[in-house]
C-alpha cells in the first residue's frame, strides 16, 4: 500500500515481507514484483541483496508490540524487531557508500511513548548513529478517508532539508512534541520540525464505501441482539436515539474489554459520527469490526467485507485482495492508508528529493 500511495512516478527497486498473504498479494497487484520481491525473513536478506542507491527506504514493522491494543512490549518484542533486521541492512547500506537519500518508518501511536518515549528515542539514536536528521509527524488517516487511524511517520534524511519544508505545521501533534521533548540533547540537535499541511475536508463517510444492503450476508436477529446487550446504556441509548428519529443511519461496532466496578467486562460499543473504528488485523487485539444500520425503525448488524477494509484503506476496487477473508482483513488490517502515503509523497518526500512537485499554497 505504500508504494500503491507513492504512485506511478516512483519505482520500486526491492521489497520485502514474511508473510505469504501479503507477498500473494503484492506479486498480484505490481506485474514488476517478481523481480524484486523476496518473500520471507529480513533477517536473512544482506546489504548486497539491494541494488543501487535508494531515493527512500520505507520500514513498516509489525506494530503489534506499540500497539495500545498489544503488550506493549516495545523494540524489545519479537515482532518489532523486525525493525533492528531492517535497520542492520541500513548500516550496511552506510557502510558500502549507498545510504538511502531519505528514510520513512511508520508505525502505530504507540511507538511514541512506548517504555516512556525510550523506544522512539532508541529509533532517533540509530538514525543520528548513520547521519540522519530526523522528525516525526502524526497523521490520522480519518483526515482523507472514513476511518479513525492515527500513525506515526518518522521521516529522516541526510540532506539538509529546505527551509520550506521545516517548521511549524499540520500533524505537529501533543504526543509528538512531547516525544521530541524527551529526546536527550545529543538527538535533539538531530530533530527537524516537518512542515506538512492539512488536506482538504473529507467528503466521504462511512456509508459512502459500504456494499449495497442487497449484496451482503446480514446477521440473524438473535445475533444482533447478542450485540446490542453488550452495549452500556450511553450506546444503546445512541441507536434507540437513531432509531426514534426514523432516519437511516450507519455506523460500526467493535468490541471491548472495560472496567465496570472493578471487574473486566466484556463492551460492544458503537460509533455513529460517519467514520469506522481502525481497521485491525483479525487475529489482533480486537474484534473484527461490525456494521450496524439502523433504518425504518429497525436495526441490523453484518461482518464488514474485506472489500470495504479495502476502501477504508484507500485501495480502488481494482485492488485484487487474498481469496480468503481473513488473509484480505489481514492484508487490510496491517497496512497504512493510501492517500496519506500519497500526500506525504506530494507535499514532503518529492520536495525534499528534489522532484519535481509543487508545494500547495495554504
Amino acid at each position: 500500500m505504500a508504494r500503491t500511495g507513492l504512485g506511478a512516478g516512483w519505482s520500486c527497486r526491492f521489497a520485502n515481507d514474511f508473510d505469504p498473504a501479503k507477498a500473494g498479494t503484492y506479486l498480484a497487484n505490481f506485474p514488476d514484483a517478481a523481480a524484486h520481491f523476496r518473500e520471507g525473513d529480513v533477517w536473512k536478506i544482506a546489504p548486497g541483496d539491494l541494488p543501487g542507491v535508494a531515493d527512500v527506504a520505507w520500514a513498516s514493522s509489525p506494530c503489534q508490540d506499540f500497539s495500545l491494543a498489544g503488550a506493549r512490549a516495545g523494540l524489545a518484542g519479537g515482532k518489532s524487531s523486525a525493525f533492528y533486521g531492517f535497520w542492520r541492512l541500513i548500516e550496511g547500506l552506510v557502510a558500502e557508500g549507498r545510504a538511502p537519500r531519505a528514510i520513512v518508518i511508520e508505525n502505530v501511536s504507540g511507538l511514541l511513548t512506548s517504555h516512556g518515549g525510550a523506544d522512539f528515542a532508541a529509533v532517533g539514536e540509530a538514525l543520528a548513529a548513520q547521519g540522519y536528521r530526523f522528525g516525526a509527524l502524526e497523521i490520522d488517516a480519518a483526515a482523507f478517508l472514513p476511518q479513525s487511524r492515527p500513525r506515526v511517520f518518522i521521516v529522516a534524511t541526510r540532506e539538509p532539508p529546505p527551509a520550506v519544508l521545516t517548521g511549524e505545521g499540520a500533524w505537529q501533534t501533543k504526543a509528538v512534541k512531547a516525544a521530541a521533548a524527551r529526546l536527550p540533547d545529543h538527538l535533539a540537535r538531530h530533530w527537524i520540525w516537518w512542515r506538512l499541511s492539512a488536506p482538504p475536508a473529507r467528503n466521504s463517510d462511512l456509508a459512502s464505501v459500504l456494499e449495497d444492503d442487497n449484496a451482503v450476508a446480514w446477521h440473524p436477529a438473535e445475533r444482533t441482539a447478542a450485540w446490542l446487550s453488550l452495549m452500556a446504556p450511553l450506546h444503546r441509548a445512541r441507536l434507540e436515539a437513531c432509531r426514534a428519529r426514523g432516519e437511516r443511519t450507519v455506523g460500526a461496532i467493535f468490541r471491548r474489554m472495560r472496567t465496570v466496578n472493578g471487574a473486566s467486562v466484556q463492551r460492544a460499543e458503537v460509533r455513529l459520527d460517519g467514520l469506522a473504528g481502525c481497521l485491525r488485523t483479525p487475529r489482533g487485539g480486537s474484534s473484527r469490526q461490525v456494521i450496524v444500520v439502523v433504518d425504518e425503525g429497525q436495526v441490523r448488524t453484518r461482518l464488514l467485507s474485506p472489500r470495504e477494509a479495502a476502501r477504508l484503506m484507500g485501495l480502488p476496487d481494482s485492488y485484487q485482495l487474498p481469496g480468503s477473508a481473513t488473509a484480505a482483513l489481514q492484508v487490510a488490517g496491517d497496512g497504512v492508508a493510501v492517500p496519506v502515503v500519497r500526500w506525504l509523497a506530494a507535499r514532503l518526500l518529492e520536495p525534499l528529493l528534489g522532484a519535481a512537485a509543487v508545494i500547495a499554497a495554504e
